[in-house]
């Protein structure tokens, strides 16, 4: 009985031996398999997404000169236009053009997306206080007036920074 044991045994150590090694070496074949496909997955979508992200940096450079105070004005100031009325506007057009570029944020960095944020919220809260100093019924002209002269004390339009962040960002990108 011991002497059937250890011939069964001498078979099945061997065995179990080529066994483990067919397994690890295999497993490992697998892995190694599995990592460069991931890798030429990875290549291939960052191939592709090289183009989406630069047009997402185009459309938000687009963003930030739409919401610019001068081309609000420009683009929204009628001849008959309260303050008030100018004010409404110039707040809901730079909302809707945010809301109209929230999709972008996906090819953005989260610390740029925050600076397009809080450019967005400077130039609202520029209109809304400048618009304060008048009064409501006043002739749209002082505040866009006011707005411009506001602008040029500050030597620097709160866009900018944005502006620069998206450039700096689309550099790495291209690796400029």
């Amino acid at each position: 009985m011991a002497e059937s044991f250890f011939e069964i045994l001498k078979y099945t150590i061997p065995a179990l031996i080529v066994f483990a090694t067919s397994y690890l070496l295999l497993k490992q074949y697998l892995n190694s398999q599995y990592e460069l496909k991931t890798l030429e997955l990875s290549s291939k979508y960052s191939k592709n997404a090289i183009p989406l992200k630069l047009q997402a940096y185009e459309r938000l450079l687009l963003f930030c000169e739409r919401i610019s105070i001068s081309n609000l004005i420009l683009r929204l100031k009628t001849r008959d236009m309260t303050v008030t009325e100018l004010k409404n506007v110039m707040v809901i057009s730079v909302q809707k053009e945010f809301e109209h570029n929230m999709a972008q944020q996906l090819y953005t960095s989260r610390k740029l997306w925050e600076i397009l944020t809080l450019s967005k919220n400077d130039i609202i809260s520029l209109i809304i206080n400048k618009a304060k100093e008048y009064n409501a019924t006043d002739n749209a002209d002082v505040l866009a007036n006011g707005l411009m002269s506001q602008l040029s004390s500050y030597g620097k339009d709160p866009l900018n920074i944005a502006i620069q962040g998206i450039k700096e960002e689309a550099k790495i990108i291209l690796n400029v």
